[in-house]
């Protein structure tokens, strides 16, 4: 079977490993934790980063610093993962969904402002698949209400917007290095921010309401804490991450040539100026064809050849169905667009088999 995902495991990787797990306890308890932290900053371009044990941590702590909490509303992209919404919902707060654009697959700057009310506090655009959303509008739109962005960077680890890196266009950010994304620590988050005052209050609320050195408490808090045995898989992991990107950039280029001719086949958008990482190279199916999307997934199974569908809009999932919004790109894209087997050790070979059996299966 091709599958869908799978990381890039070096000796890098097994040397700082072995070595936290035979050196790093006790007075080098976070020697890798410490330098991961930093050097993350350094590449995103942000002054303060703290390691979590999920993105979904990360967003959760971002949005409490924020000051999001109940009776507020905050902006989330009908076409993401559902922890972007479950993370609002956390604080008490509300999520209120916006249709994302048809070609960048992100959120919809054109429709956004239709959204704001008097108890917006926040907008979270996502960069889906690794691809930046339009921050540009996104940004001015935000200042213009005096509303903070907390970016969803979850899958975009070196992706840039307009020459800036994810994770630096906002207030604060949160990545997700779980199993499947370009950077892995098995799982694993980070919180991102120029901001020291939001940093203090993350760390604050990440150390279970900590107040100083001690074990005072003086309000209740969490604990999303990543091992310094993740980050020393996330420093080898950081050290490498042109080649990572590279490397998933390369795969979406040989997709591109053996499926873009196909009338009615869209593939990841890039925008001009942009880098996108392609963390999933994807299709959506916009034309008429031999098989829909369900089958084009059953018959590449056959095949041999993982995939996945796209997320379901989440303003249709179960816990947060709302039948009086309609959100017409993310739910085209959640019934006709599908991830493509995109793992680091892919080769052009495979590639290609992957390719050839599209198309006899779309019939192009």
């Amino acid at each position: 079977m091709i599958l869908t995902a799978g990381p890039s495991i070096t000796d890098r990787e097994v040397e700082y490993v072995t070595d936290a797990v035979k050196n790093g306890w006790n007075e080098r308890w976070s020697e890798y934790l410490t330098k991961f932290e930093r050097t993350f900053a350094d590449y995103i371009g942000v002054r303060y980063s703290m390691a979590t044990s999920s993105a979904t941590g990360a967003l959760h702590l971002g949005l409490l610093a924020l000051g999001v909490g109940e009776g507020d509303e905050v902006i989330v992209p009908a076409q993401t993962w559902v922890a972007s919404a479950s993370a609002v919902t956390y604080c008490g707060a509300t999520p209120v969904f916006v249709d994302v654009e048809r070609d960048s697959w992100c959120l919809d700057p054109a429709l956004l402002e239709a959204a704001i009310t008097p108890r917006t506090k926040a907008i979270m655009p996502v960069h889906l698949y690794g691809n930046p959303a339009d921050m540009h509008p996104i940004r001015e739109i935000a200042r213009r209400h005096g509303i903070r962005i907390i970016e969803d960077a979850a899958p975009s680890v070196g992706a840039l917007y307009q020459g800036t890196h994810t994770g630096a266009l906002g207030d604060v950010a949160a990545f997700s290095f779980q199993g499947a994304k370009i950077l892995s620590t098995g799982e694993g988050g980070m919180l991102v921010t120029d901001d020291e005052a939001i940093f203090e209050r993350a760390r604050k609320l990440n150390e279970h309401g900590r107040a100083g050195a001690g074990f005072l408490i003086d309000e209740v808090g969490f604990k999303y804490k990543m091992t310094n045995l993740q980050a020393a898989l996330g420093l080898a992991q950081l050290e490498r991450i042109e080649d990572l990107v590279a490397k998933k950039r390369e795969i979406f280029g040989w997709y591109r040539d053996r499926l873009s001719d196909i009338e009615g086949l869209r593939m990841n958008d890039e925008r001009a100026g942009d880098r996108c990482i392609y963390w999933m190279s994807s299709l959506a199916l916009e034309g008429q064809f031999a098989t829909d999307r369900d089958g084009l997934i059953a018959g590449l199974r056959e095949r041999m050849v993982d995939s996945r569908p796209f997320f379901p809009a989440v303003q249709r999932m179960p816990v947060f169905l709302d039948e009086t919004k309609r959100m017409p790109v993310a739910e085209h894209l959640a019934e006709n667009a599908i991830n493509l087997p995109s793992g680091h050790n892919l080769t052009e070979e495979q590639v290609d088999y992957v390719a050839t059996q599209i198309r006899e299966l779309l019939g192009a």
